[in-house]
């Protein structure tokens, strides 16, 4: 059985959890857009940082950095 990774499992966690707050506490279309809007820019930015320059460090960053954002839109969305 091959082994589980910490980051990309605990991203993943992070991200379903942002998502199902958001449906929860906002409404279905808003934990609908947290699911499928970052998903539609984490992986074109994604192939496109690591075809380019191969820098692993980078797109990990790049990847936090959209659900951070998605994070803080929810936030802000609650609190409006």
């Amino acid at each position: 059985m091959p082994t589980l990774h910490a980051e990309p499992l605990l991203f993943c966690l992070a991200w379903a959890v942002i998502a199902i707050a958001g449906g929860v506490l906002a409404g279905l279309y808003v934990g609908a857009a947290l699911v499928v809007g970052p998903l539609l820019i984490i992986m074109p930015l994604s192939m496109k940082i690591l075809s380019k320059s191969g820098d692993l460090i980078r797109e990990r960053q790049v990847r936090w950095g959209i659900l951070v954002v998605a994070a803080l839109a929810l936030l802000l969305y609650l609190n409006l």
